[in-house]
């Protein structure tokens, strides 16, 4: 049961590292450039050719029911979810099925919104407590993914 990182811009693939030793999963970190991961066995860096969604691709041909996917992607999340992976962002928000189709709406209007001018800044800065949060979803999702395969 991995843990899937979608690792281009994602600010917690340490305290993602930190609760993999703790719970005995392998950490999958995907990008298309390099990025230092400690050279441990149960965490592997993939690389992935440069291009639009080669990593979400990737990511999403091989997660599955009871693995947990690390995503701001909400395409990818949605696609995830799909093969009954657990999805967070780095934000702590978790996806569901639910949820999934109002969030990709969202990303539409707000992708509209952009190339028009619309809206110029970018997202705040993550904080102590985001991770905070971050580290409780990820607590939540890796015990919810361990339910589907006892299951």
């Amino acid at each position: 049961m991995p843990i899937y990182v979608d690792a281009d811009a994602c600010p917690v693939k340490e305290e993602i590292y930190k609760v993999a030793r703790r719970v005995g999963w392998d950490v999958l970190v995907i990008a298309n450039s390099f990025i230092r991961t400690p050279m441990e066995p149960r965490i592997r860096f993939v690389l992935v050719d440069a291009g639009p969604d080669i990593a979400d691709d990737w990511i999403a041909e091989r997660a599955g029911q009871g693995d947990v996917v690390v995503t701001n992607d909400i395409p990818l999340a949605g696609r995830s979810l799909e093969k009954g992976a657990e999805v967070i962002s780095p934000s702590a928000k978790v996806f569901t099925s639910d949820m999934i189709g109002a969030a990709l709406a969202t990303r539409s209007l707000m992708e509209h919104l952009r190339s028009v001018g619309e809206i110029t800044t970018g997202p705040k800065a993550f904080s102590p407590r985001d991770r905070s949060a971050f580290l409780s979803a990820l607590d939540a999702a890796i015990n919810r993914a361990k339910r589907k395969i006892a299951d």
